[in-house]
């Protein structure tokens, strides 16, 4: 996920929220404060507890367009799950011990299932291969709770570009758009109709303020369709992405947010080494690609997941080398320890990361 212009508070207004300025300085005071020696916590605090992980069993498993099946997924003793948001991503457990990321497309109001919709990427890493082919309706898999890295602010005029399976996370926000009577645009861009899933679902939010195309659209023409000073939502492949934001005009809509499924394009990567162990073969990783991909050559079973340094699937361990950490996930002491996630995290030109896989 990426966000270019992230909302002023919590709530998308426009001034800033003074009462979370405050508390993010009081916060940056005062958790370092908190680690130095000497200063202890207070007794009557007890330490967090893990989250454990969601029980899930599947309940549907049904085609809803050209390669894409839906998944809905129930508690087995049906009990109300965890409430979401539009723009929320459930990392699934799958039965082979693949982990994986897909948005929910569901409706939030629906304490009973979740929804998710998954493309078959015949060249993937196995994960969408599993779900199409085992994921039947009574096979169960454990998940993490829902997070929200592409959180829909209802500002009052939004516009929602989707490009393939990139609709599942604007699925929600439309729906959330119509409920609140906002002022609302959605278009999804596919290769084929065939290939489109929840057209119907769409159309019937509001058939005038729904767009399907199936020829390539130049992303200019695309972002024309923003009612005035709206917020624009998009989701799809990479090269969408990166040309809607070379469009972007800040001067005719409010503000840009994205999330991209997959990695994003390496653009100021310096070519470095990668050792597996101490005595292990030397690898080259170049200037535009990731350790991930490099390791992933050398060791076909290093697991992997959201390729953007947020899940910790692909997180290695650091033995000698002096690394650049870019990811989302690993705090300072996981960090001191050696914890090094190769999906996004790289090193200086001519640096050799002796790496544990």
């Amino acid at each position: 996920m990426d966000l270019e212009t992230p909302p002023p508070d919590l709530y998308g207004r426009p001034g800033a929220d003074r009462f979370l300025r405050r508390m993010t300085a009081f916060a940056d005071w005062y958790n370092p404060l908190m680690g130095r020696p000497g200063v202890r916590r207070s007794p009557r605090r007890p330490a967090a507890r893990p989250v454990p992980p969601l029980q899930l069993v599947v309940t549907v498993h049904r085609p809803v367009a050209e390669g894409v099946v839906e998944l809905r997924l129930a508690d087995p003793g049906g009990d109300p799950l965890p409430a979401w948001q539009p723009g929320a991503r459930i990392e699934l457990t799958l039965p082979s011990g693949l982990v994986r990321h897909y948005s929910l497309c569901g409706d939030p109001a629906d304490r009973g299932t979740y929804r998710i919709a998954v493309r078959h990427l015949p060249d993937g890493g196995g994960g969408s291969a599993e779900i199409h082919d085992r994921l039947h309706p009574g096979v169960r898999l454990s998940a993490r709770r829902p997070r929200n890295g592409f959180a829909f602010c209802a500002e009052p005029a939004v516009l929602l570009l989707a490009g393939g399976i990139g609709i599942t996370p604007l699925l929600p926000m439309a729906r959330q758009a119509q409920h609140l009577g906002l002022d609302w645009r959605l278009v999804h861009v596919g290769r084929s109709a065939e290939s489109m899933p929840f057209t119907e679902e769409l159309r019937a939010l509001d058939p005038d303020r729904v767009e399907f195309l199936t020829e390539l659209t130049p992303a200019a023409e695309l972002l024309a369709r923003a009612p005035r000073g709206a917020a624009v939502y998009c989701c799809g492949p990479a090269p969408m992405l990166a040309a809607v934001q070379r469009a972007f005009d800040p001067a005719a809509t409010r503000a840009l947010h994205f999330e991209r499924f997959g990695a994003a394009p390496i653009l100021d990567g310096q070519p470095f080494t990668v050792q597996l162990g101490s005595e292990g073969a030397k690898l080259e990783v170049p200037a535009d690609r990731s350790a991930l991909d490099v390791l992933r050559e050398a060791r076909p079973g290093l697991p992997y997941s959201c390729h953007q340094g947020f899940c910790g699937t692909c997180k290695v361990r650091l033995t000698a080398g002096t690394p650049a950490h870019r990811d989302r996930r690993l705090t300072e002491e996981d960090r001191a320890a050696g914890a090094f996630l190769p999906c996004v995290s790289r090193a200086a030109e001519g640096e050799t990361l002796v790496l544990e896989v």
